[in-house]
């Protein structure tokens, strides 16, 4: 009983006369017992065994931040990340709170060396905790040519990848506690791969199968990770019947919203505003950076609308989302203006803050920069969206963690943990530009 139930007991009894000091007695042993429960509580989650962790208990938990991670750190994935590489990142991220990662293929060995490098670090350290967010790629038919077939998918191709899949979380059990099947392969802007919600479908009832038959861990679950529209939070053409079944056979729905790619492509929430012009130009950064949090706020909605409207009350997470610290195209000095250090760490605080105080996972997208993603134009976006740089200094974002001594110790090829722009903020807000006035 709460402490307001108990007066409120006291208050509806009729003719009713109070023992004040009973009722201090009554109180201090309801708060006793409270607090008994919390420490219980939380001594409870601290000692759950690692196998018994489960998605439901790590998505939308504050203490356990998501993030999306790659670990290439060369200009080609020919050269995969090593279990010691991987370690190391491993050690950072949960310095700063990150408890699951998120990964997006298993073709390629970046995913089981990351889950032996995290069984290795908890076998060294058995309070060491770090999960995974397991993503098997899913293509279309000849994808990634000049005529990809969009109805019909890659079986071959797609069945490895579900068997790759399967295979790694049975054998690593106590860290995958999600599988993804696919990212972004139903949005239709995916244009070299992306597929039908059916064959996304198809995979998920398999592994759901699975699951059943006990031959897939039962907690595991299944999800696709796509762009907000996909999920029916867009446009109506993405109605579609398979999609409604998906949304019923998937145990939570993934989804990625991306503000900083819309203030070149629907831009009219970017920019100053009228009655914006005396505010101080930090003022009217953050001004804009809210309504950004907001529009994307609103794609989760949509999507929160589209689920409601097809009869399925289901938890959603966001998958991915993002803002890069530098363009060279539509993005940059030369475009919307949107990118800069400055301004990827107001969304980043601005995106975390709401996410947990509204038991959202939010997988940030990403850790580390990946100089792979556009090798032949070092200056583009998709280069530039990690919290750290590749020699692992701290972007503004995370400043001041490196404050609070979060980093001590830690370093990523050599170079110990330091802040961008040497911490210098005047050095930071000389170089970044406002967003254009309306």
């Amino acid at each position: 009983m709460t402490l307001k139930g108990l007066l409120k007991t006291f208050t509806v009894l009729p003719n009713c006369r109070i023992n004040i000091k009973f009722l201090v007695l009554l109180i201090s042993a309801v708060f006793v017992f409270s607090c008994t429960q919390q420490v219980a509580k939380k001594e409870t989650l601290a000692t759950t065994p690692l196998t018994e962790t489960t998605a439901q208990r790590i998505l939308g938990d504050p203490s356990s931040l998501a993030m999306a991670y790659g670990g290439y750190r060369a200009t080609s994935r020919d050269i995969q990340p090593i279990i010691p590489q991987l370690k190391e990142d491993m050690k950072i991220l949960a310095a700063m709170g990150v408890g699951i990662v998120r990964t997006y293929n298993v073709h390629l060995q970046q995913a089981a060396n990351l889950l032996e490098a995290i069984r290795q670090l908890k076998k060294e350290d058995d309070s060491f905790e770090m999960y995974v967010m397991l993503g098997a790629w899913i293509n279309c038919e000849n994808a990634w040519t000049d005529q990809p077939n969009h109805f019909a998918e890659d079986v071959d191709g797609n069945t490895l990848e579900i068997e790759r899949t399967v295979a790694l979380a049975n054998k690593y059990p106590e860290i995958v506690k999600i599988i993804a099947v696919g990212n972004e392969a139903m949005v239709k802007w995916a244009a070299s791969y992306y597929v039908q919600p059916g064959v996304i479908l198809k995979w998920v009832t398999h592994l759901q199968e699975l699951k059943t038959k006990g031959k897939l861990s039962k907690d595991i679950w299944i999800t696709s990770s796509d762009n907000y529209a996909a999920w029916g939070g867009g446009g109506k053409e993405y109605h579609v019947e398979d999609l409604a079944k998906l949304v019923k056979a998937v145990d939570y729905v993934s989804i990625h919203i991306y503000p900083m790619h819309e203030t070149h492509y629907f831009p009219e929430f970017w920019g100053i505003m009228k009655g914006e012009g005396d505010l101080s130009k930090e003022e009217k950064i953050h001004t804009a950076m809210l309504r950004a949090r907001d529009y994307g706020v609103a794609q989760y909605h949509s999507t929160a609308a589209y689920l409601k409207s097809v009869g399925v009350d289901k938890p959603i997470h966001i998958g991915e989302t993002g803002w890069a610290s530098s363009s060279n195209g539509f993005y940059g000095v030369n475009g919307t203006k949107a990118t800069d250090e400055y301004k990827e760490g107001v969304y980043y605080s601005l995106m975390r803050e709401w996410t947990n105080k509204n038991g959202i996972a939010c997988f940030y997208f990403e850790a580390f920069d990946e100089i792979w993603k556009d090798a032949n134009n070092p200056g583009g976006s998709e280069n530039h969206f990690g919290l750290f740089t590749l020699d692992g200094r701290a972007k503004y974002a995370l400043w001041d963690l490196v404050d609070q001594g979060v980093f001590k110790d830690l370093s990523r090829g050599g170079q110990a943990i330091g802040k961008t722009y040497d911490g210098n903020k005047e050095a930071l807000l000389k170089e970044i530009k406002l967003p254009p006035s309306k």
